[in-house]
């Protein structure tokens, strides 16, 4: 019996973020995939938008990818990378051998040298999630390249019992019989989502084998490694013994660059009062801005507020 193949263009999808969200669509954005070599003869993937040098520097949250930012991309429609952390996407991995803060000082040490390759003069970099974590990591490894930094719904703050629920899906089954099994396991986890949005974020974060069953394309240890989460459904972090990242308050209260804590204020956000209220303490000139609307997953559920946010946090000031 034939296996039926789901047919997948990941820039062909672009048409229904601009229909799900009212933005202006003539005609598909201009976006391409490069590639950046870093140590280990390892590459790192990136989305480059617009022909113009990157604004942002996009970064996404653990078991996700650079698509979840498409619509928040459109809707900046500003030249910008979204660049996909190694191990996921289409970004090699680095070895297993390292987790909580040492990986991140790793992977920010990696993406430095993304940055400097695509996007050396950016005016800020925005990560959500294991992305919002490594970007703090990197004001530490290259500051030189973080001019401003938005952290989406993560502060080091994070730990298990926050991401409980995100990481139950992330644990789940390692392989789908169908798309369809894969669907309904995400909108079970997503309620509020639509499911055409989940459908899109599946296609561009899982893989369909040969024999037709699914399986998703980050790369999955046997000890789930700190902030992995879906792919683009409402998560983002926590899965496996959620590290200590008491070093990072110290290191982002050193943090010379301008930082926003944007917040989502529904159930499944990994950031409550106490962590907004350190980081006060911590950084009390960091902008803290709370979205209602928004889980964990503020890129995906409220993407046009995010875009907002970053484009009036980002503009040039008088005086």
């Amino acid at each position: 019996m034939a296996v039926e193949m789901v047919h997948y263009d990941e820039f062909g999808l672009f048409h229904e973020n601009a229909a799900e969200y009212g933005l202006a669509y003539d005609a598909p954005p201009t976006v391409r995939r490069e590639f950046v070599a870093v140590s280990g003869g390892r590459r790192l993937s990136a989305l480059v938008w617009g022909s113009a040098p990157p604004e942002f520097v996009l970064l996404h949250g653990g078991a996700q990818n650079a698509h979840t930012w498409d619509t928040v991309a459109m809707a900046l429609n500003r030249p910008l990378v979204a660049i996909d952390l190694p191990g996921h996407g289409h970004s090699d991995a680095a070895d297993q051998g390292q987790r909580g803060i040492d990986a991140l000082i790793r992977n920010a040490a990696d993406l430095a040298e993304v940055i400097r390759a695509v996007a050396p003069e950016a005016a800020a970099v925005i990560g959500m999630s294991l992305g919002g974590l490594t970007t703090i990591a990197l004001t530490s490894v290259a500051p030189e390249l973080v001019r401003r930094a938005v952290l989406v719904d993560v502060t080091p703050g994070v730990d298990g019992p926050k991401a409980q629920a995100i990481t139950a899906f992330v644990n789940g089954p390692k392989e789908f019989a169908s798309f369809d099994d894969l669907l309904t396991r995400t909108i079970e986890h997503n309620p509020t989502r639509t499911v055409a949005s989940l459908r899109r974020g599946i296609l561009h974060n899982a893989l369909q084998r040969p024999d037709g069953s699914w399986v998703w394309r980050y790369r999955r240890f046997d000890e789930p490694s700190p902030l992995e989460a879906s792919p683009d459904t409402g998560a983002g972090a926590g899965a496996g013994r959620v590290p200590d990242y008491e070093r990072l308050w110290e290191i982002l209260g050193c943090c010379v660059a301008p930082v926003m804590l944007v917040r989502g204020m529904r159930p499944q956000s990994v950031v409550d009062d106490a962590d907004e209220a350190r980081l006060a303490v911590t950084l009390p000139t960091a902008r803290i801005e709370r979205i209602a609307d928004a889980g964990h997953s503020v890129q995906g559920d409220t993407p046009l507020e995010l875009a907002a946010l970053i484009a009036d946090f980002t503009a040039p000031r008088s005086g």
